[in-house]
């Protein structure tokens, strides 16, 4: 018997250097006829063709947190599967190193963002490797690094020559305490969601990237895709898909016409008042002179404290200020007067709606508080009257139009498109298809991130800089600090600059642009990440493209995600790629709960850094609990006992394979083995035991090719290594064929020491060896162990026949001899069965 011990960072340490000196998990861009493992020796085959994994790249700030090690636990264990059953896998790895948070932490501590993020980088490098991440680090970017943002620049310029990036006075959402502007994905409950201060209303020139443009292919082609289904609604509501009309409302008092969305034209002739959101670019400049200026200047800084659902509650109390001014209903000519109320979303149509009381229970409300007129235009057919205390909101064909000119006595239906009809031919408005979606605000004015590469010129105007002079790199400055303006407006020497038109002075943007525009096509670049010539050659993105596994939090289902496919699309219109999604499939994970079953932070104190974990325990054994923990895409709360019970498991594979090792007194096998053989014509406990092992195989490999259960997955390892201690006097090569199988199986989650037991076992490289094939024929059984319990607790284990009924389960149960021993002096409650696996008897 060895007295050595399991010494994960002994064993962890062997084989990442292995990794590292070969290496192992680079691939190529060009197809060879056998790759995808180690250069040396590659697997069999690549008969299924590429596989590309991602998981979600890592924004670099202070070292990497439990959840990381989850995500990538998950992304590793998919790509060892994929390399071993044929597929050539590409698995890079980047950082999205550009955003505020640097940026914040250089104001407060006098760290320029260039430093913290290059230290938080090379934290998260060391972490990766000692996790034992299998990643191709010949591919590895980071969004803040010339070399990647000048093909950011360039994508900006693509769009812009298309006029899919524009430039616009709009009315933004800007945070006082970041001093930058926010989409509005980017505001939560009316604060930042960054740093959590309110949000104010300005009207500012911005840049967008025309994403509107996109919206019906962004929703049709969801159908395409792989993704949970939670996911595609998620962003199916955001793109919000609405048919209606278009109408012109006019405001004769400043010439002004305002147009509004509405899916309800038949109702026209019932619109009383018009109200605006308080996002509105012409809030404003609509009140200004009025005598409620300053009331309505208050009203709209108050509604952006309030989240979009609070607001939007029908059963929220409507509040609103008149805005001084009147406008005309096109349809009956009256003026109508108009408010700023907080029901009234921007997101939605034109952020102005008519409303129409009498069929809208919101509309309805907000009349009742300021007395405003209710005019009901549509009617029970049977004109059979509506209670004066709420609106009448049908559009069944059982109600008509009524008080509604040569429209009356049509059915809802028919009105809308009679009304349309003749709108189009007044001129007055047309049909239409309304989305939620808003084109992509994607300028900041701050310091840490792409700059914009444009120059503005007092002759030609917006110039694109010239993709020759790319990329337009980032200056230091020494104050990070925004005041209103982007901190590159102090870098004079960089600022001012020559047209390249005309070659007279002119002027660099000095806005940057959102982060969410690096990490929108990092994908692209893993693909061709050295190539110094372009941002990436069509060829190689027809091998790679699209990525066939992508991993990540479900946080990032809207905005990552959402603009991902825009790019792709739009890159795809111009004929830069072949594919139309980036994703074919998706997989969102849960998060690690602290200890206390509440979401990790700082304040709580129950944040659980991977660190400690990996230097006591190791990284395999915290792989393998994390993956254990319960479903990956749930969320589960940590338990330090159950990683303890990780590392049990580990230890007890490590110590049969140490026994086989031993056995003899000398290694078994040679360099050059043959892969371990099932053995043939197995009887007895050798039996068993080949039988467990290819029913672990099954289990194993349909989690993982079904949606990655991957505690069942440890769980059948787990029983496979029980049943090598219960039968340890089965037959040498039985027990050999079994160790190989489980160190073969827990490769995916734990590498280190799957590796290690399969070579202790086999003196052959488990990553080189393909997929573990099950034997059809050992999965059916005579007979099975029937687990014996009772209250709960194992008393014995038996052979029982497959396909035995209740009744006999049961009696074989209660004459078990372990069972017996347990039932004398008791009251029999009842006894549970659970075919093909247990019984429990309950006694009192």
């Amino acid at each position: 018997m060895s007295e050595r011990r399991y010494d994960a960072r002994e064993i962890e340490a062997k084989w990442q250097a292995v990794w590292a000196d070969e290496g192992t998990w680079e691939v190529d861009n060009h197809p060879i006829q056998e790759a995808g493992g180690s250069r040396s020796r590659p697997p069999a085959s690549t008969r299924h063709g590429k596989s590309y994994v991602v998981e979600m790249l890592p924004y670099p700030s202070g070292e990497p947190h439990i959840g990381h090690l989850k995500n990538y636990a998950i992304g590793d264990a998919i790509a060892h599967f994929r390399r071993r059953t044929g597929h050539r896998v590409l698995h890079p790895m980047g950082y999205d190193s550009f955003g505020l948070p640097a940026e914040n932490n250089a104001i407060k501590t006098g760290v320029h963002p260039r430093v913290a993020t290059e230290q938080s980088i090379a934290a998260f490098q060391k972490a990766f490797r000692s996790w034992g991440i299998s990643i191709d680090w010949s591919r590895e970017i980071a969004s803040h690094e010339p070399e990647y943002y000048r093909w950011t620049q360039w994508i900006f310029l693509q769009l812009y020559k298309r006029g899919l990036a524009y430039r616009k006075e709009s009315a933004v959402n800007w945070c006082p305490n970041d001093q930058t502007v926010l989409a509005n994905e980017q505001v939560v409950d009316g604060r930042c969601e960054r740093c959590g201060h309110e949000v104010e209303l300005r009207q500012l020139e911005q840049w967008f990237f025309r994403i509107t443009d996109y919206a019906d292919r962004l929703l049709d082609d969801l159908d395409r895709i792989d993704w949970p289904e939670h996911v595609k609604t998620m962003q199916r509501n955001w793109i919000g898909r609405s048919v209606g009309a278009e109408v012109n409302f006019r405001c004769a008092e400043l010439g002004i016409d305002y147009p509004v969305f509405t899916t309800r034209p038949d109702t026209l002739f019932g619109a009383t008042f018009f109200v605006m959101a308080p996002e509105h670019p012409d809030i404003f400049r609509l009140a200004a002179g009025t005598a409620n200026e300053k009331q309505v200047h208050d009203y709209v800084n108050h509604a952006l404290a309030e989240s979009a659902e609070d607001r939007g509650d029908a059963d929220k109390t409507k509040t609103g200020v008149f805005l001084g001014r009147t406008i005309t209903n096109p349809v009956t000519g009256e003026e109508i007067p108009m408010y700023v109320a907080d029901y009234v979303l921007m997101e939605y149509g034109t952020g102005a709606i008519m409303a129409v009381p009498a069929h809208d229970e919101r509309d309805f409300a907000f009349a009742r508080a300021y007395d405003l007129p209710i005019r009901q235009v549509v009617s029970p057919r049977d004109r059979s009257p509506i209670p004066d205390d709420e609106a009448f909101v049908t559009k069944a064909d059982d109600a008509i139009l009524v008080n509604s000119g040569e429209f009356d006595g049509l059915t809802p239906k028919e009105g809308f498109e009679r009304i349309v009809h003749w709108l189009d031919l007044e001129g007055i408005g047309h049909p239409s298809v309304n989305f939620r979606l808003r084109d992509w605000l994607v300028s900041r004015q701050r310091y840490w991130g792409c700059p914009i590469p444009i120059i503005y010129c007092d002759e030609h105007g917006m110039v694109p800089v010239p993709e020759d002079q790319l990329p337009v790199v980032l200056p230091d400055v020494e104050d990070y600090q925004p005041r209103g303006r982007s901190p590159l407006a102090t870098a004079e020497d960089w600022v001012n600059t020559t047209c390249p038109e005309c070659g007279k002075p002119a002027r660099r943007e000095t806005d940057t642009m959102d982060t969410f525009v690096d990490s929108s096509w990092y994908f692209l670049r893993y693909c061709d990440a050295r190539n110094d010539d372009a941002a990436w050659d069509p060829a190689v993105l027809r091998e790679w493209m699209a990525v066939d596994q992508y991993i990540g939090g479900v946080e990032h289902a809207i905005l990552h995600l959402m603009y991902a496919r825009f790019f792709v699309k739009a890159l795809a219109d111009m004929e830069l790629l072949d594919v139309q999604e980036p994703f074919n499939a998706l997989f969102t994970q849960g998060m690690i709960l602290g200890p206390d079953g509440q979401k990790m932070s700082k304040s709580r104190g129950n944040v659980i850094p991977p660190t400690p974990l990996i230097e006591r325990f190791g990284a395999d054994s915290a792989r393998t609990y994390i993956l254990n923990m319960g479903p990956p895409d749930q969320d589960a709360a940590w338990n330090d006992n159950a990683l303890a019970g990780a590392h049990r498991l580990l230890s007890r594979l490590w110590t049969l394979g140490e026994e086989l090792r031993t056995a003899g007194g000398a290694p078994l096998g040679t360099p050059d083995a043959e892969a371990v053989q099932q053995p043939a014509d197995p009887t007895g406990d050798a039996l068993t035991l080949v039988r467990k092992a290819n029913w672990a195989i099954d289990r194993v490999t349909s989690e993982f090719v079904g949606r990655f259960g991957f505690h069942n997955a440890i769980a059948a390892v787990t029983e496979l290594v029980n049943d090598l201690y219960r039968f340890p006097e089965a037959e040498f090569e039985a027990r050999k064929f079994a160790v190989a199988t489980a160190a073969s199986l827990i490769f995916p989650f734990a590498p280190h020491l799957g590796a290690e037991v399969f070579e202790f076992v086999t003196r052959r490289r488990a990553w080189e060896e393909p997929w573990p094939a099950v034997d059809p024929s050992m999965l059916v059984a005579d007979t099975f162990e029937l687990v014996c319990q009772v209250n709960g607790k194992v008393r014995d284990r038996l052979q029982a026949p497959s396909g035995a009924e209740r009744e006999e389960l049961e009696a074989l149960a209660l004459a078990a001899p372990g069972v017996v021993a347990h039932l004398d002096g008791h009251e029999l409650v009842k006894v549970v069965v659970v075919p093909g696996k247990l019984v429990n008897i309950v006694v009192r």
